[in-house]
């Protein structure tokens, strides 16, 4: 079965959320409200196979000038072990490359699968100037990424991990 990857449609969106939504109740991926999804397609990839259903998600987020982070990675279970998250990974990180960004970050109960991809438990400090601009902002991604305390309940156990692209 042949499954190819795109950027992902606003007519995409529920069955994003619908791919998501099983991990969202065991914990594995945050959950997100329709809309937000709806606000973020074009951040997203998805992974259809022949007849058009979407079996992989992913969405790379800017944080920065020189920082995104990977969000919602998912694949269905009937496509995992076949190496499709690696690809759906892997294209995220090319499309990093593509927009000119040197770090990319992500909030993980997956290191063996991130560490793989050159991912490392995340131990740098953010730049002061950057921590204050970072500050402002009420994505909570970003939140996670530095690792505020407000965030903490919805993320125990996540590590946070980063790599740097060439």
């Amino acid at each position: 079965m042949s499954i190819t990857l795109r950027p992902a449609l606003p007519a995409d969106v529920r069955a994003i959320d619908a791919l998501v939504s099983p991990m969202t109740h065991t914990g594995i991926l945050l959950g997100k409200d329709l809309v937000a999804y709806f606000e973020a397609v074009q951040e997203f990839l998805v992974a259809v196979d022949e007849q058009g259903t979407v079996v992989g998600c992913g969405a790379l987020h800017v944080m920065w000038e020189d920082l995104a982070e990977v969000r919602t990675l998912a694949v269905h279970e009937s496509q995992r072990g076949t190496g499709l998250g690696h690809r759906m990974l892997e294209a995220l990180l090319e499309r990093a490359r593509r927009l000119g960004l040197s770090r990319v970050f992500c909030l993980t109960f997956e290191v063996e699968f991130f560490s793989r991809h050159g991912f490392e438990v995340m131990s740098e400090e953010v730049d002061p100037e950057v921590y204050s601009q970072l500050l402002r902002s009420a994505d909570e991604g970003i939140a996670e990424f530095l690792d505020l305390a407000r965030v903490k309940p919805n993320t125990l156990g996540n590590t946070r991990m980063i790599t740097h692209l060439d």
